[in-house]
């Protein structure tokens, strides 16, 4: 039986994944499900760019509405149910993305890369200068969310390994549906839509409709990435929400190599990694990582995701 080297890798990511959190270092399983959680986002949002050809500076937006929705949902002197603060989040952020959708689609180009940032800054500001998200100290998640079903708990979100395989889980569902939704009629109506919007429109496509559900689906899945930030660092502030943070997660899909869900996952892992090396050695560690960045797009166009046809043209090629 022959097996695709994707599914190889795959599955050997997966079980070092699962592992990992064994070596018993807190600091570093707590780092994994960091660029795991960073991951999901990314994915969300190279569903927008790669896909449906939606180039958004405003994503983050969604991120920061997820954490603040799981912790505005949690009790404050008791744990939430987790089965009622994730779904709140997802839902709080793509009703969020349809309604916000709902103004920027009606632009193109750089007028809707502009305007989704507009969108992203307007609501930024909402929690940073309002008193509903703590203002700019931001608020605390008191309790981790229990995952009781009645008197059964099938993990405990307390426990940091239980936490990093909760976030592989999600991970790799986020990855699974993705991938299913692509290879659906609606998956390859936006593909068609991103090649070739007016072509579409002229085959009886709704092609706005198909792409207010790309960007309702993209919203929400920002927001379980930022729920599950806030369940993992206890805490959230607007800094979440910031126009730089779209751009990280932007240079994350960029990175990995845009229309490519191994690239982007990829990405955030090697965004997160730099960052930490980066930053022990150096407080300008934003330079050296803008340096990467600009050899990646200039070496590497294609991204990570495209390293391994790269190498093995050119060890084909030596062979020859």
């Amino acid at each position: 039986m022959k097996f695709r080297a994707s599914s190889v890798a795959l599955f050997v990511a997966v079980a070092a994944v699962i592992v990992f959190p064994f070596t018993d270092s807190a600091f570093y399983t707590e780092l994994l499900a960091k660029a795991m959680i960073l991951a999901i986002f990314a994915l969300s949002l190279d569903l927008l760019v790669g896909y449906t050809g939606l180039v958004s500076f405003g994503h983050a937006a969604y991120f920061g509405i997820g954490a603040y929705a799981t912790v505005l949902l949690a009790p404050k002197y008791d744990p939430a149910s987790l089965w009622v603060v994730l779904p709140g989040a997802v839902v709080a952020a793509g009703l969020a993305a349809l309604i916000i959708g709902l103004f920027v689609l009606r632009t193109r180009g750089i007028y809707f890369i502009m305007v989704t940032l507009a969108f992203a800054q307007m609501v930024y500001y909402v929690f940073h200068d309002t008193a509903i998200g703590g203002g700019s100290d931001g608020i605390y998640l008191n309790f981790k969310p229990s995952a009781a079903l009645g008197a059964f708990r099938p993990f405990d979100l307390e426990q940091a390994r239980q936490q990093c395989w909760f976030v592989t889980a999600a991970l790799l569902i986020t990855w699974w549906f993705l991938a299913r939704l692509l290879r659906s009629p609606f998956g390859r109506a936006i593909v068609g839509i991103r090649s070739n919007e007016q072509r579409m429109r002229a085959l009886g496509f709704a092609t706005v409709r198909y792409k207010l559900a790309a960007f309702t689906i993209a919203g929400a899945i920002a927001g379980l990435a930022g729920s599950l930030y806030a369940i993992l660092f206890g805490f959230v502030t607007p800094e979440l929400l910031s126009w730089h943070q779209s751009g990280n997660v932007l240079l994350m899909v960029i990175l990995g190599g845009i229309g490519s869900f191994a690239g982007s996952v990829g990405g955030a892992f090697a965004f997160v990694a730099m960052q930490e090396v980066f930053s022990g050695w150096t407080r300008h560690w934003q330079l050296l990582m803008g340096g990467v960045i600009v050899a990646a797009v200039l070496f590497l166009p294609g991204g990570l995701a495209a390293l391994p046809g790269r190498l093995k043209r050119a060890f084909g090629a030596d062979r020859g």
